[in-house]
């Protein structure tokens, strides 16, 4: 909940147009941190797996604190690009890092049978956490403008490193993929975890298939950026759109939840509910009416619950030591996923979006079946 109570979410973007920053600066800005997410995230996820899941977590609060501070004392192009490859590099630490902690340490006490209802409800946390950031960062704002946001920013992500340090962390000494049995390398050195993560994420069926439904399934979460101007293109008012928006984190908490406690559910059936997710925001595109998001925000909900399920399949299948390394393999498939979709929705063409959406559904089954 701390690592996404960020008040400074919400304002960032304004912070650079107001410091004097063009569109083509600010764009730039965003792909320096895509550029450096992408590039450090499974390198990143072998160095949790190899050293300390736990700080990993640690060093992700850190490097965000580091980077806002950057903001702060020096705005520019020069500090707003320092602050995102820091934060793009703690983006990476935490990525998989949490998973890889929550699972093992459930399985190294015979507990691994809870881990669906625990994620359910990290993640439904996650979401609700944004409702009183946006409150929090008009407050700030208005009683001590970009300076006191940034710093309570600070000072959030801070306490997150700080939570973090706490933490239990044990290691499930599960054995290592097939190709790699008999490498003594596999329990000490780095680029053997390294290998051996991605190996497994590579080159066992069954593995593959769930990272593959991950990374899929969850870039189709970055078309949640357009949910504010597609609002806006349906007839909502600009001063509205923050408040009728807030039944899509509400829902989606909700749907996280129920996933949490139905990981069980047949792939077929998370097939379905995605496909109707999707037919909802289509016939909202269609009707193009203020009504319409609300259907977008029922259609996320059902998205959260079969995205949670489906992170706990990738979970499951993981037997290797390199369960971060697997999970960032997957998260990498996301961002490219993610930055394929920002540019199919630069064509204008939101059917296409749909008939992705569609696509992915159809293939849950197969992707998800348990002989992969």
């Amino acid at each position: 909940m701390l690592a996404d109570s960020v008040p400074i979410y919400p304002l960032y973007s304004l912070l650079f147009a107001d410091t004097g920053l063009s569109d083509a600066q600010i764009s730039t800005l965003f792909l320096i941190w895509s550029t450096v997410g992408i590039v450090a995230e499974v390198p990143s996820g072998a160095l949790a797996d190899r050293f300390s899941r736990r700080a990993a977590l640690t060093a992700s609060g850190l490097l965000q604190a580091a980077g806002y501070v950057a903001w702060i004392a020096a705005p520019g192009y020069p500090a707003f690009a320092a602050g995102f490859v820091l934060w793009g590099l703690g983006g990476a630490f935490g990525s998989g890092a949490l998973e890889a902690l929550l699972y093992d340490g459930l399985a190294s006490a015979g507990a691994e049978e809870h881990y669906p209802r625990i994620y359910g409800r990290i993640t439904a946390v996650r979401l609700l956490s944004q409702l009183p950031v946006a409150l929090a960062a008009t407050v700030l704002f208005t009683a001590g403008g970009y300076d006191l946001v940034g710093w309570v920013s600070v000072a959030c992500c801070l306490a997150t490193a700080g939570v973090a340090t706490l933490l239990p962390e044990a290691r499930c000494h599960a054995p290592a993929p097939p190709d790699a049995e008999g490498d003594p390398l596999i329990a000490v050195g780095y680029v053997a975890v390294l290998r051996a993560g991605v190996t497994e994420a590579a080159r066992q069926p069954i593995v593959r298939a769930a990272v593959v439904a991950v990374a899929v399934l969850g870039g189709l979460e970055a078309l949640e950026e357009y949910s504010s101007l597609l609002a806006h293109q349906w007839g909502v008012t600009t001063s509205a759109v923050p408040l009728v928006l807030l039944g899509m984190p509400v829902l989606g908490a909700a749907g996280a939840a129920l996933g949490g406690a139905a990981g069980r559910l047949r792939p077929l059936t998370l097939a379905v509910l995605l496909a109707v997710a999707v037919a909802l925001v289509g016939g909202a595109a269609l009707l193009r009416q203020p009504v319409g998001v609300a259907g977008v925000a029922v259609a996320y909900g059902l998205y959260q619950l079969v995205l949670v399920v489906t992170d706990i399949r990738l979970q499951q299948r993981v037997t290797g030591p390199g369960r971060a390394t697997v999970t960032s393999v997957a998260a990498l498939g996301m961002e490219v996923t993610a930055v394929a979709l920002f540019a199919i929705w630069a064509t204008g063409q939101p059917a296409i979006i749909v008939a992705v959406g569609l696509a992915v559904a159809a293939a849950l089954p197969w992707l998800l079946r348990p002989e992969a």
